[in-house]
């Protein structure tokens, strides 16, 4: 068939080459109907220079077109040969300052990270080097083809818009004027005509839906019987089911099904089949029969070939008028005032909305080209490209759900072009304000996620594959939304607050459904049959992450919105709970004489959902009341009275005691979905607005609660409260038959509450809740990572959480915390934490992972080990709370939590008679370590005026309460430092030791002691006080010394008496005897020592204290007295020998004496003291 179509077409081109473009142009000019022409001479030449049988040739068309069709218009538009026109308008035009390249598909972009307003913000290569980014720290990556340069953009960058290209138009354009004023009015209106008449025939032709009939305007006289199988792409089959498909459908090579297949890819649609309709039919049968057996069949259709040659004219049109424009802005707006204009049919009528809203219909090949030409046209002109934006916003619902329905990828779509709007902020404002488009956003997203369960929440179990492939493509909305917050406004206007807070409203109607979804329970008897869906909850709240964060920046920015984004959150909040509380008991708990009613809840037995929203982003906003000071400069504004703490807390402990159960071993069965979304919850990804802001809020409501209150609710939330309120239960649980997962179970929660308390009153980095800034935050995180080890940059980034703009802010502070190692034989450079920052560790870090924190501790106490420090690991001084959290620290001096700290440090005493680990105990020596900083931090920063409530020290010297009179807090550490069992903790209980007096000495010598007229009196009385106690204390030091020498005695003498029977005896005839002659003895007295005469003086009594070396015990040396007897070992010298091999058969002794005395009293009824026999002593 082909080889018959040569001659035909041969003679076809001569006959087309004959036309003469400017005697078409000629007649066009004088026609009364431009548009009957127009499209007469398309109808006429189209077909019969486009699809003349089974394989395209495009360089063949492109010249024929150029020639026959182009050619007239172009000299119709220019009124000469274009070969003088266009460069004249060119001439007379003055340049846009903006670059406008489009990128294709792998070109490299630039993005400077310094002054870039948000990543989308890119440069092509020449503008790149010719601007001052190119020394600035900046990020290079390759274009997926769509985008443009933004060079010249001046909301695009915070300084440098301009490269030195562009830069020189920018003098020349001081205000902005109609480009339009640099055409004639000829020109204008011929320009006008054309653009308008073949705009349309271009939307026209490409949006047509008939296969085999033409619209009325371009019938042909003389319809040809030809037809095209046209194969379009999808998203859903594979290369090789194609192929195979194409071999068995058009009895094609695989080579030419290859073909086919890669060019259906890449353009969207090709033909198969050329032939008449029955031909092309049969193809099409064969091609949606294989492939309709698993997934929707292949799209195919029998298009009549003169509509395919009008349609492919149509996608060179669209590129013509492309280039045409990049002559003059002036034809760029007359495009654009085209393309805009309303049509006969209303609303949707235009050029420009009827491509839009048919974007889902076409192919890919034809969208593409005409999304290059809306970024070359709408979105080069400043003024329409607002308009575009309203038209875009309104048709906004329809296109995101035409896109969800559609399978292409998302570049394809015109949905993609909402980067190029939203993300100028000027246009994102307008649009916010004029069109609710926060609203618009937010309510397209939640219309395509109607899977709910009876409570309103996000129900993703069960999705089918469809539901699933919809949540896959809806969570673009949420970038959009993200692209409208990226930049926040610098003034407010009341329209822009109120329908912010209107989209607020939407956000809090969208997080409500997410509060408490994907609820479990704990699986106990048999392991989990099936893994439940967990997955699709993340990630939308991965996806929700920046959007958060951007919002409470936004509310951050302006007072007035930040009141009334807080209440209407609260109130949610408040809604949320109403419904999750029914039918849980009221009960009171008591201990220490605090008792306070909450509800009764185990976490192990009921419904507990990890994913709590609301409550973290009202946990945000009351950061920021705090930040802003908006809580102290208008309290009245603020329903701070009607909050209520135990509601507060009540689902993010939850979440945090479900977190230690996990740990503890007690959710096993429930399979790694569950041990999934505790990593996730923890990890820097999803971190910052889940587990920090649970942190958060479990610190709001400490800090307004009493916290004696707080640790009741805990500990009952944690399961322990039997435990801490009964007295000796826990040596009854330990003593009793328990099985051993029980007991290390309830270790393991012990430990991870302390944990928790540790962070509710140590994390204080947060801007807002302790007093300091976002560069503190970030030295912390990097000080405690680069503690586990030496890191590189990448290493570090990683660990390191994200902001919306991609920047984690290490670059600012890195040098200041860190020494950088140089790379040696490794290739890898690595940052080394600075000596003087170690100090700044805090062993309990509440991003550190068990790993982690296990690495870090080693980590320090090696280095300590090797500076010859103590390996003690004290927790660092910390920065003073915000006002609004300052009352949190009183957690630490709470008689409940004093009871805790007790009873634990009790267990360790009596280590033998409870179940308890040195972890617990490390974590008890820390919070007090803790609140010893506080209060030594309170007494340095406090002035005359006031006086310092916090008395950790004084509350910890005293003993128990009745009917348990357990020995102090303080007796009790004492005590342990001496223990031999935990030699590991010695030097942590030393520091405690050692600080513990340090503020004692500083509250004594506090300018605001009470009573000023006594204060000697007081000191004096302090003073003996302190030395009484001081002497108590080394005296129960001594006594706990003597014991364990005399055990070690004991078995010394038994060992040298079964070594030295005949040694013994003598030595007991030897002490017989010694003894006689002593009675015999006159003994001697003070009271002989008497000075006569009348002159007599008086003889000064001379006193002796001698310190045993084994007990440091002091005793005075008297004559009644005990006596002091000096240490001697005795050995085989050979020091003076002058033949060491020669033996001596009595051998003489050498006598090492000790310069320190010992009581006699240890030697009472002993034989030898060391193994020294008491006859040679």
């Amino acid at each position: 068939m082909a080889s018959e179509l040569e001659p035909e077409v041969q003679a076809i081109d001569r006959s087309l080459l004959e036309c003469s473009a400017e005697e078409i142009a000629g007649k066009w000019l004088q026609a009364t109907d431009l548009t009957r022409e127009l499209y007469q001479h398309l109808a006429h030449y189209v077909p019969k220079i486009y699809c003349r049988g089974p394989n395209p040739f495009p360089q063949k068309e492109d010249m024929l077109a150029q020639h026959v069709l182009l050619g007239p218009m172009e000299w119709y538009l220019c009124g000469e040969d274009p070969a003088f026109g266009f460069p004249k308008l060119e001439q007379a035009n003055k340049p846009s300052h903006l670059c406008g390249r489009v990128f294709k598909v792998g070109e490299p972009t630039y993005s400077c990270r310094d002054c870039a307003v948000d990543p989308t913000c890119v440069l092509c290569m020449e503008c790149f080097l010719g601007s001052i980014h190119r020394d600035h720290r900046y990020r290079m990556t390759t274009s997926g083809g769509g985008g443009f340069c933004d060079c010249g953009d001046t909301e695009a960058w915070k300084e440098g818009p301009y490269c030195q290209k562009h830069e020189l138009n920018t003098s020349e354009i001081e205000e902005e004027e109609d480009p339009l004023v640099h055409l004639s009015e000829d020109v204008i209106a011929r320009t006008y005509n054309i653009f308008a008449i073949m705009f349309r025939y271009a939307v026209e032709i490409l949006t047509w839906e008939k296969e085999s009939e033409l619209p009325e305007d371009l019938a042909m006289v003389e319809k040809s019987d030809t037809y095209y199988c046209m194969l379009f792409n999808d998203e859903v089959h594979t290369y090789e089911q194609v192929i195979y498909t194409l071999q068995k459908a058009v009895n094609c090579t695989q080579k030419e099904a290859i073909g086919f297949a890669t060019t259906v890819d890449r353009d969207g649609r090709r033909s198969v089949r050329y032939g008449d309709f029955q031909y092309c039919e049969q193809a099409k049968s064969v091609i949606v029969r294989n492939t309709s057996r698993q997934t929707k069949p292949l799209k195919v259709q029998v298009m009549h070939s003169s509509i395919v040659a009008h349609q492919n004219f149509g996608l060179k049109l669209l590129s013509w008028l492309g280039s045409i424009i990049g002559y003059s802005d002036g034809l760029r707006r007359i495009l654009c005032q085209v393309g805009l204009q309303e049509g006969p049919d209303g609303e949707n009528s235009s050029l420009v909305d009827r491509l839009m809203l048919s974007d889902s219909k076409l192919w890919k090949g034809a969208r593409s080209v005409y999304h290059q030409l809306f970024m070359s046209s709408l979105l080069m002109d400043l003024k329409y490209k607002k308009l575009f934006a309203v038209r875009f916003a309104k048709n906004y619902e329809r296109l995101q759900s035409d896109y969800v329905t559609d399978d292409h990828d998302r570049e394809f779509s015109v949905a993609d072009l909402s980067v190029q709007i939203f993300t100028v902020p000027s246009l994102a404002r307008m649009l916010i304000t004029e069109e609710n488009l926060m609203s618009i956003i937010i309510k397209t997203f939640m219309d395509h996620l109607r899977h709910r369960d009876a409570q309103g929440r996000f129900q993703f179990e069960r999705y089918t594959a469809l539901q699933a492939f919809k949540f896959r493509r809806v969570q673009s909305l949420i970038l959009d939304l993200k692209y409208v917050l990226i930049s926040k406004p610098t003034e407010w206007s009341e329209e822009l607050r109120q329908k912010f807070l209107e989209g607020f409203d939407a956000f809090l109607e969208l997080l409500k459904c997410m509060q408490g979804m994907d609820p479990i329970t704990r699986q106990v008897g048999q392991h989990i049959e099936m893994e439940p869906e967990w997955e699709a909850a993340f990630t939308l709240q991965m996806k929700l992450t920046h959007v958060i964060s951007m919002m409470l920046d936004w509310c951050a920015s302006d007072e007035k919105v930040l009141i009334e984004a807080y209440k209407k959150c609260l109130a949610v909040l408040m809604q949320c709970h109403g419904g999750y509380t029914d039918g849980e008991q009221p009960i009171t708990l008591s201990i220490c004489g605090h008792s306070v009613e909450t509800i009764r809840y185990c976490v192990s037995q009921e419904k507990v959902s990890i994913h709590l929203p609301v409550s973290r982003l009202l946990a945000g906003l009351h950061v920021l009341l705090s930040k802003s000071e908006v809580a102290y400069k208008f309290p009245e504004l603020l329903p701070l009275s009607e909050l209520s703490p135990p509601m507060l807390i009540e689902h993010p402990l939850r979440c945090l005691v479900l977190c230690a159960q996990v740990h503890a071993g007690m959710w096993r069965r429930n399979g790694f979905s569950l041990v999934n979304q505790i990593y996730y919850y923890h990890n820097v990804k999803c971190r910052r607005e889940m587990f920090d802001k649970d942190v958060v809020m479990l610190q709001t409501g400490v800090s307004m609660m009493d916290p004696n209150h707080f640790l009741m609710i805990m500990l009952s939330r944690f399961e322990l409260y039997q435990i801490f309120s009964t007295p000796d239960y826990g040596k009854r649980f330990s003593s009793e038959i328990t099985h051993k997962d029980v007991v290390q179970q309830n270790n393991t929660l012990i430990e991870e509450m302390l944990y928790l308390i540790i962070m509710l009153v140590g994390e204080r980095f947060s801007p807002g809740v302790g007093q300091v800034n976002a560069t503190d935050e970030i030295k912390r995180e990097i000080i405690h990572q680069l503690s586990i080890k030496p890191m590189a940059h990448s290493e570090l980034v990683k660990s390191l959480p994200e902001d919306e703009n991609k920047e984690t802010g290490m670059e600012s502070v890195i040098e200041a915390v860190a020494h950088f190692k140089k790379p040696g034989l490794t290739g890898r450079g690595m940052y080394e934490l600075k000596p003087e920052c170690a100090k700044e560790f805090n062993l309990y870090f509440y991003h550190f992972s068990r790993a982690e924190q296990s690495k870090a501790e080693e980590a320090q106490r090696k280095l300590k080990r090797q500076n010859r420090e103590d390996t003690a690991l004290p927790p660092p001084v910390l920065p003073p709370f915000c006002p609004l959290f300052a009352s949190l620290v009183n957690i630490l001096q709470s008689d409940v939590m004093l009871c805790i700290m007790g009873t634990i440090l009790q267990w360790a005493v009596e280590h033998n008679g409870y179940a308890w680990s040195e972890s617990m105990l490390q974590r008890v020596l820390h919070l007090i370590g803790m609140a010893l900083q506080e209060e030594k931090q309170h007494l340095e920063n406090v002035t005359e005026e006031h006086v310092v409530t916090f008395t950790f020290t004084q509350k910890i010297s005293k003993p128990g309460e009745a009917p348990k009179n357990s020995p102090s807090i303080l007796a009790m550490l004492e005590t342990l430092q001496n223990a031999p069992y935990l030699e590991v903790h010695k030097d942590m209980i030393r520091w405690i030791l050692k600080t513990f007096n340090a503020v004692k000495k500083m509250r004594e010598s506090s300018p605001t002691s009470p009573v000023a007229e006594t204060e000697g009196t007081i000191m004096e009385e302090t003073s003996r006080d302190k030395d009484k106690a001081e002497r108590k204390r080394k005296a129960e030091i001594a006594r706990l010394r003597r014991e364990k020498i005399m055990a070690q005695m004991s078995e010394m003498q038994r060992h040298f008496i079964d070594e030295n029977k005949e040694l013994f005896q003598q030595t007991l005839e030897l002490d017989a005897s010694t003894s006689a002659v002593l009675d015999n003895s006159p003994v001697a007295s003070d009271m002989t020592l008497t000075a006569l005469g009348p002159a007599q003086t008086q003889v000064p009594e001379q006193r002796q204290f001698v310190t045993c070396i084994l007990c440091q015990e002091e005793q005075e040396v008297k004559v009644e007295s005990r006596a002091m007897v000096l240490a001697a070992f005795v050995q085989r010298s050979t020091v003076l020998s002058k033949n060491r091999s020669k033996f001596i058969q009595d051998p003489g002794c050498a006598l090492c004496a000790c310069a320190s005395a010992i009581p006699s009293k240890l030697l009472e009824s002993r034989s030898c003291v060391l193994g020294i026999p008491r006859a040679l002593l």
